[in-house]
């Protein structure tokens, strides 16, 4: 990272000889280059207001909301201000979570780098992303003025905000209040930033405690008249429980994973931690490529669990972690998810990948004769089982082919009485 290279300087005769910004420009080209590559071969699509023009439907409706596309931007960076979410209503994206917000964003201060990268050994591809960076640091009002004009400007397409407050049940009211007089569409519950602000039992902390979250949700839930979604830290031991005590609190969809909690590495030229900041760093959450099948597990878990325990009900999920295909996105629905949220993918490869997700998609779903999307959600949950059912089921498939085997294996299983017969079942005409 650049501070970690800031720590050894450049020598005078070096840095005099080349033209300033010169290096950087050529890095960041042949960067996006190589991340381009990735999608090279990803079928493109046209989209109008988020929705295909031809071919199987990718069209959603989940807690009542509609969306063209079950492509959703994940709460973070690509959802920081009107400029940024304006871009992604316009290139189509199904719906946009805001980066989440608080009463009081004079707390949050970020620093710079934030990020790190772990990249494939030959360096051609991001497989993994580290962030240290927290929570919007823009003044609540200034947020809400976005939201309203937002709302104006797109009517028809999904705004959702991501909110995160203290153990204040007054706190929680009043957000919850002033971002619905703002006109969103749902909620995102934030209980599971890996990083910053665990003192004030934000975030994670918040999101690891179920008796915290069943009592916060509950005020939450008695609050809001739009729908809510719990969003899920993977830094626990069973993701299922935390969710179930969202659910049974009242909210009406779970969102999954958030980052899991990292140290990206260490320098060894330095022998500095990275993002390095000021020659320190702090743990932070780790998403992209490589956190994908650890999501997906993730997913299951909850998908399980909603069928098993609210089988009547309309609850949702949202899943996300790794997500920067559309087989990718396939994957999660195939899981039980009705919508899928990007976020790394939007700072690795831009708002337009929408019409390649979209694009891949449409293949898969082609590939398979599906007409919808919902037509094969959670269609692989049931092949999930226990190890035990495993070795069952795998002996009795023994068992059974041993008995349809036709013909003798061996020349002493010849017998006397039935030798016409086993002759006769060795023919093969």
């Amino acid at each position: 990272m650049h501070a970690v290279a800031s720590l050894r300087p450049v020598p005078a005769q070096l840095a005099a000889s080349r033209p300033v910004g010169a290096r950087r420009c050529r890095r960041t080209f042949r960067c996006r280059a190589r991340q381009d590559d990735v999608l090279a071969n990803e079928p493109e699509i046209k989209l109008v207001n988020g929705a295909v023009t031809s071919g199987p439907s990718l069209a959603v409706e989940v807690n009542g909301l509609k969306l063209p596309n079950p492509f959703v931007i994940g709460s973070g960076p690509p959802g920081t201000n009107y400029a940024v979410m304006k871009k992604a209503f316009e290139e189509g994206w199904g719906a946009v979570i805001a980066k989440t917000v608080s009463l009081d964003s004079s707390k949050v201060i970020n620093v710079t780098p934030r990020y790190a990268k772990m990249k494939s050994s030959d360096g051609k591809e991001v497989i993994g992303w580290e962030n240290i960076e927290l929570i919007s640091d823009r003044p609540l009002e200034v947020m809400l003025e976005e939201f309203k004009r937002l709302k104006a400007e797109f009517p028809d397409r999904v705004l959702i905000a991501s909110i995160m407050e203290e153990y204040n049940q007054a706190a929680w009211e009043e957000l919850i209040e002033r971002c619905q007089e703002a006109g969103v569409d749902a909620f995102e519950i934030n209980f599971s930033c890996p990083h910053g602000m665990p003192e004030r039992r934000m975030g994670m902390a918040m999101g690891q405690d179920c008796e915290l979250l069943h009592e916060v949700c509950g005020w939450i839930n008695a609050k809001s008249t739009i729908p809510v979604w719990a969003k899920m830290t993977p830094n626990v031991t069973d993701i299922s429980m935390p969710a179930r005590t969202a659910l049974a609190a009242g909210c009406e969809g779970i969102a999954a994973i958030n980052t899991i909690t990292s140290v990206m590495g260490i320098n060894l030229d330095t022998l500095r931690p990275e993002p390095c900041v000021e020659g320190h760093t702090t743990p932070g959450g780790y998403s992209s490529r490589a956190v994908k099948p650890i999501a997906l597990a993730k997913c299951m878990s909850i998908a399980q669990m909603m069928r098993h325990d609210f089988p009547h009900s309309a609850a949702s999920l949202s899943g996300l972690g790794g997500v920067n295909t559309g087989r990718d996105a396939a994957e999660f629905i195939l899981l039980g998810s009705n919508t899928v949220q990007v976020c790394t993918g939007v700072m690795l490869y831009g708002y337009p990948l929408i019409k390649k997700l979209c694009g891949g998609l449409q293949a898969f779903m082609q590939q398979h004769d599906f007409a919808s999307v919902e037509q094969f959600r959670g269609a692989s949950l049931p092949y999930f089982t226990t190890h035990h059912e495993l070795v069952r089921m795998q002996r009795e498939a023994v068992e059974a082919k041993k008995k349809a085997r036709v013909g003798l294996a061996k020349d002493d299983e010849w017998s006397g009485d039935g030798f016409v017969e086993e002759a006769e079942s060795m023919v093969s005409n």
